[in-house]
């Protein structure tokens, strides 16, 4: 299983793996081990044959190891193991299937296994790994020739510059500056043209519900209640998010995000938590929900509820949209246009800043507070930098990640665009429904700079982040303020005509990436923590952060607009 090293260890993975090779009767138990760092997987390798006799080695990442110079003996190695030996390269599936053919062999008994087992000196568990560790060394040394000793300088000359306490950060923040300004600089374009696109078709379809004589709330509900929405989800959120998904992944099948965490490692220790937490809030990028997931390799239960309670505070990608789009209207468009690209991208930068300042401050109240205790240590692997797969990459970002969240965000928001539309035209007295709650909200919407439609928007938005923005505009089109959606700049004039200002559109961004999870984070969150309690806390704890900020920003504005 991924993120399993050893047996003998308290994290979920290792657990699960270690109970289902006990107690779960496999047929055949395949290890695959890293080629260019033999000596540590084969600790694993020992631990199972313990457990388990019909032990297969699967030997993968051999073209990694022939370009750094390793070459190993594999027959040599099925030699001193007593089980058999596959070497495989994932990329080929000639290798894969001579592993298939093998298993099968295995587990009909045509190949039998005689696992020769380490000797232990003692009983305790230090003996133990102590013994497994010397065992382990000697049969690498014995099976593999190193044909350049120094066939690792070159990762370790790159992880001097990008893992170096003077340059690790600064690197790391150029990194994903660039990607955020190549992001925001090439999104507007096919924005633009996407938007000319349905609003080509949005005619089209008007001419063919005349053709047919439809009923006109029949027209207005499906076209501008629901078509509009869709459009907008679709024009707004797919450009950034196809060229953001594939760049952040070039990042992570580069190696690079393993990087990042140990960057951060230290300043979550000083908080009291496990430097894991840098890798789940890592995941947090793409999905929090995931990045829930991901808590399950903290082995704390106090570390792994800090990591969960505090991982929406960095946003995630049915956010990321949101505050670019924000970012290129109320920041960018203060500045020239040369460099507008360039101030929304710092701007976006510093949201993310104060996101994971925030991460870090609540973690460590958490430690100090409800949940204290001292943080614990843990082995940080820094994977070998290796050539990504353009090809995967494109396929991996834009089917399993932009597809799959603009699906998401369609499906959610094609009925919620309905809602929208019956709230906004049913009315009780001379207002709408939409109105009536709006104005309940607007006091309290008004100490935070905001208004009472856009906190009916997130409260809307719950089902997904996505559709946060189309609920606004949806919200402001019952005025009768909205025309046609052809880029950003239309959307700007929009809200503009609709009362926001500079403070409307930080304050946004604010509450955007400090506010409660969408519902499949808070849902993650409940199954993981099987606690109503912890998924509440979860819910209040980024919300008032959001009220918080958003109520000193507006102070702060307010105050120097009276000096002023």
């Amino acid at each position: 299983m991924p993120g399993t090293y050893s047996l003998l260890s308290n994290s979920q993975e290792e657990e699960i793996a270690k109970n289902f090779i006990c107690s779960g009767d496999p047929d055949v138990t395949v290890v695959v081990v890293d080629s260019t760092c033999l000596e540590r997987n084969l600790n694993l390798v020992y631990q199972t044959m313990k457990l388990t006799s019909n032990v297969i080695v699967c030997v993968n990442l051999l073209d990694e190891a022939k370009k750094k110079g390793i070459f190993i003996d594999l027959k040599k190695l099925s030699s001193l193991l007593g089980v058999p030996v596959v070497g495989t390269n994932a990329r080929k599936k000639k290798t894969l299937k001579n592993l298939l053919s093998v298993v099968n062999n295995v587990a009909i008994g045509n190949i039998k296994c005689c696992p020769k087992l380490v000797e232990y000196s003692q009983d305790s568990e230090d003996s133990i790994v102590t013994d497994i560790i010397e065992k382990a060394e000697y049969v690498a040394k014995s099976v593999c020739v190193y044909k350049n000793e120094n066939y690792s300088l070159q990762d370790r000359k790159f992880d001097k510059i990008l893992t170096s306490k003077k340059t690790g950060i600064p690197i790391m923040l150029l990194f994903l500056g660039l990607i955020f300004w190549i992001t925001i600089s090439g999104a507007n374009y096919p924005s633009q043209a996407l938007s000319c696109f349905f609003g080509f078709l949005e005619r089209k379809l008007i001419t063919i519900f005349d053709y047919f004589h439809s009923p006109l709330w029949i027209k207005e509900i499906l076209i501008d209640g629901v078509y509009k929405t869709l459009s907008w989800v679709v024009a707004v959120m797919l450009p950034p998010m196809a060229i953001f998904f594939p760049l952040f992944t070039f990042l992570e099948d580069l190696g690079y995000l393993p990087r990042i965490a140990f960057n951060l490692d230290k300043c979550f220790k000083k908080c009291c938590t496990s430097g894991k937490q840098a890798l789940t809030m890592c995941m947090g990028f793409g999905c929090n929900a995931a990045g829930v997931i991901g808590c399950r390799i903290l082995e704390s239960p106090r570390e792994r509820l800090i990591a969960i309670l505090t991982n929406n505070f960095v946003p995630c990608n049915g956010r990321f949209p949101f505050l670019i789009t924000m970012a290129t209207i109320f920041i960018g468009s203060f500045f020239a246009s040369s460099i507008s690209s360039i101030v929304s991208t710092l701007f976006v930068l510093l949201l993310i800043l104060f996101g994971i300042f925030l991460t870090l401050l609540v973690s460590r109240l958490l430690s100090k507070t409800i949940l204290k205790g001292v943080p614990s240590s843990f082995v940080l692997e820094l994977p070998p930098y290796r050539r990504p797969q353009i090809g995967k990459i494109l396929v991996r970002s834009l089917l399993d990640r932009t597809l799959f969240v603009l699906g998401r965000a369609i499906s959610v928001a094609a009925p919620t665009g309905l809602v929208i539309w019956i709230f906004a035209n049913i009315t009780i007295g001379d207002l709408s429904i939409l109105t009536h709650i709006a104005n309940f909200l607007e006091p309290f919407a008004r100490l935070l700079g905001l208004d009472g439609y856009i906190l009916v928007a997130f409260i809307l938005g719950f089902p997904a982040n996505e559709i946060v923005l189309p609920i606004i505009l949806m919200s402001y089109m019952s005025g009768g303020t909205l025309i046609n959606l052809e880029d950003t700049f239309a959307i700007k004039e929009i809200l503009i005509q609709n009362g926001w200002t500079l403070l409307t559109g930080i304050n946004v961004m604010l509450f955007s990436l400090l506010h409660f999870p969408c519902s499949t984070t808070l849902m993650t969150i409940k199954k993981e923590t099987k606690s109503w309690k912890w998924t509440l806390l979860a819910f209040a704890l980024p919300t008032i952060c959001g009220i918080i900020v958003c109520m000193i920003t507006t102070g702060i504005f307010n105050m120097y607009r009276y000096i002023l």
